[in-house]
């Protein structure tokens, strides 16, 4: 039994003490995005015309934490995969621990690239789109800092992690769980898949922002397809045990071993 616990104890230790490097990590990022927080707000102010504003008196605090931490996250990726892939390595076999690396790469690449294209592309559209409808409507835009950092916040983690779906997919088919013609098969099942979740995960619940949502995970799905099909094994193979004839055969036809 001690055999068996004091390795146990070991790698709990181990997974503490790197999931506290971890925290440190963060917070001492946060630390020194704060001081940058009103130009990171500024920066994703971009798509609104008007100036914030702020209806508690710790709406703009939190608003700058909230951004702060999400600065902090990005730039502590290499410590967070560098952790994780010490926790991982021991376990893996040299072959596989060739892949480790540039797999870590490639993800925080996916997922940085997630970022920049929410940014750039996806809410500007919906931001426009919402005040213009507002606007249409006689209404004067006033949001609040709190609000549109919160929404920008989950649009930018959402699809940050979407775009981690060829990735996962390829890798899945690579071990052999999925192969390339069983995803091509259950695209339709996918397609009405995306569409729930991007019902469930947008910030709002509109036919806009759904689409937005949907049309990206549904392309995303089609290049995890092309990934599995270059990358992957085609699926797990039937295996056909030789049969001894010495052995009696059973009542329904099959030999009894």
């Amino acid at each position: 039994m001690a055999q068996v616990l004091n390795p146990l104890a070991t790698h709990i230790r181990t997974v503490k003490r790197r999931l506290i490097v971890i925290g440190a990590t963060i917070l001492v990022a946060m630390m020194a995005c704060f001081a940058f927080s009103g130009e990171m707000i500024a920066w994703l102010n971009r798509p609104f015309p008007n100036q914030l504003v702020f209806y508690g008196p710790t709406e703009a605090l939190f608003a700058s934490i909230k951004v702060s931490f999400l600065a902090a996250v990005l730039a502590s990726l290499p410590v967070i995969f560098y952790q994780c892939w010490q926790c991982v390595a021991p376990a893996l076999l040299p072959k596989e621990q060739r892949w480790g690396v540039p797999l870590f790469v490639l993800a925080g690449a996916l997922f940085a690239f997630g970022l920049i294209f929410c940014n750039l592309v996806i809410l500007p559209l919906v931001i426009d789109f919402f005040v213009s409808f507002g606007m249409d409507h006689d209404v004067t835009p006033e949001l609040s800092v709190g609000t549109y950092i919160d929404f920008n916040v989950k649009f930018l983690l959402i699809f940050g992690c979407a775009f981690e779906l060829p990735l996962v997919l390829t890798i899945l088919a690579r071990v052999g769980v999925v192969s390339a013609q069983v995803l091509a098969k259950y695209r339709k099942h996918a397609i009405l898949i995306a569409l729930i979740l991007s019902a469930i995960i947008t910030p709002d619940a509109t036919l806009f922002t759904m689409l937005l949502m949907a049309v990206p995970l549904m392309l995303l799905y089609e290049i995890g397809i092309l990934g599995a099909r270059i990358f992957g094994h085609g699926g797990p193979k039937d295996v056909t045990l030789p049969r001894d004839p010495d052995l009696p055969v059973g009542p329904a036809g099959q030999r009894v071993r």
